[in-house]
């Protein structure tokens, strides 16, 4: 059942923030294994992988992009930025196109009133043999038009093993009559927002202070199979001794990522 929208005095003020830690997490046994997986990871999410992302989510959230910055580092990691209007973009007097005109080395993607950016941070250590690869994304809108139509589109585009989101609304809206609004639709939890099947992958929390809009959820992948995890060989080739080891610690880096501490 959908809410009587609010008739307003001018444009809705309101700010819509979604922010997202991903982590996808592998267990490497070599330091060649391991600079094979920060590689790969580095391809499979470079600028333009990260930037079709982007656009993908700009599209589903009804927005214009306005201009895009990208940048792939050295030596590993990359950032896109996009800003995003609500309204449709004007054909540019340059190009005659709705595009800002050619895309700079670096991504970034901006909207009139609202952005979105992502930015990756693969990382692995020597002493345990644990690979992390983390992304950091944030989708900020102004208008009716709200990031959460993205939320599962987002998850399922990386490997999300362990996902921290945050969803607040900022700011106030007057309706005609002069009354200030502090936001414009219901919410419980991020969860209302999940679709079925993120539901049933995933264990979740909620920290949420509803006074101040304020919504967090955490997620953690419910199945756990070794061989998804491993980087350059097979469960098969491992003893169980070997293997019993290789899970805690995966599992421990799970909890500790999860829970935001160390265990």
């Amino acid at each position: 059942m959908t809410s009587r929208r609010i008739k307003l005095h001018g444009f809705n003020n309101l700010t819509k923030a979604l922010s997202f830690n991903i982590y996808d997490l592998c267990y490497a046994t070599s330091d060649g294994q391991r600079e094979e997986y920060i590689a790969y990871i580095d391809e499979a999410y470079n600028a333009e992988r990260l930037t079709a992302i982007l656009t993908d989510v700009s599209d589903i959230i009804g927005a214009n992009i306005l201009n895009i910055a990208r940048q792939d580092y050295d030596p590993q990691g990359a950032s896109v930025t996009m800003l995003i209007a609500e309204e449709p973009v004007e054909p540019s007097e340059e190009t005659g196109s709705a595009a800002p005109g050619p895309l700079p080395e670096t991504i970034v993607s901006h909207l009139d009133k609202s952005h979105i950016t992502v930015h990756t941070y693969p990382e692995s250590h020597p002493h345990d043999g644990i690979c992390t690869f983390r992304a950091d994304i944030d989708v900020a809108t102004c208008g009716v038009i709200s990031p959460l139509k993205a939320l599962n589109y987002l998850i399922h585009s990386f490997e999300s093993d362990i996902v921290t989101v945050d969803y607040r609304v900022r700011g106030f809206t007057r309706d005609v009559r002069g009354r200030k609004h502090f936001i414009d639709h219901k919410i419980t939890s991020i969860q209302n927002f999940f679709s079925r099947d993120t539901k049933n992958a995933y264990d979740m929390i909620d920290v949420n202070v509803y006074q101040e809009n304020l919504f967090h959820t955490k997620m953690r992948l419910k199945e756990f199979e070794l061989d998804n995890y491993l980087f350059g060989v097979s469960e098969s080739e491992l003893d169980r001794r070997e293997r019993n080891r290789i899970e805690r610690r995966l599992r421990k880096e799970m909890q500790e990522l999860f829970y935001g501490r160390n265990l």
